[in-house]
């Protein structure tokens, strides 16, 4: 959700702390997991609120490659994922968070709902604007990439 892995430290941190400091403020028979989503997504929010605009270093980080796949594959495989992670970066702090909670946290509707404490309609408009939005940016851009690469 950052797109750095530093500012994503400084927001791990911060969460810890914000959920040992405020503990006695869970509720019994509610979702943990919730909750701590809850904390990390604000904690995530509040870091990239405080650090200036400036572009993701640290995708190679997070690449995923086929090990037995040749170097042209490989290299197709990262500028991908690149562009991917670029598009994701783009969207709004609201979109980007509902859709990374859903894709990547695994999160129900409910559940995304109940974290970022917004009604299930929104969520379901913010998933749907996120996922319209990132195919956009990325039908031309894989397109042109594979023609690049021909």
């Amino acid at each position: 959700m950052c797109g750095d892995v530093e500012l994503a430290e400084d927001a791990a941190q911060d969460a810890f702390i914000q959920a040992w400091l405020n503990l006695s403020t869970f509720r019994p028979g509610t979702s943990l997991r919730n909750w701590l989503y809850r904390i990390a997504v604000n904690a995530a929010l509040d870091v990239l609120r405080r650090e200036p605009k400036k572009p993701s270093a640290e995708v190679e980080s997070l690449l995923m490659t086929d090990p037995l796949a040749g170097p042209e594959a490989a290299f197709l495989q990262k500028e991908r994922t690149i562009l991917v992670q670029q598009a994701i970066l783009s969207l709004t702090e609201a979109s980007r968070a509902v859709l990374i909670l859903r894709e990547y946290g695994g999160l129900s509707y409910q559940e995304i709902a109940s974290t970022l404490d917004v009604p299930l309609g929104t969520v379901m408009s913010r998933l749907n604007y996120a996922r319209d939005r990132l195919k956009e940016l990325l039908v031309t851009q894989f397109q042109n990439l594979e023609l690049e690469n021909v």
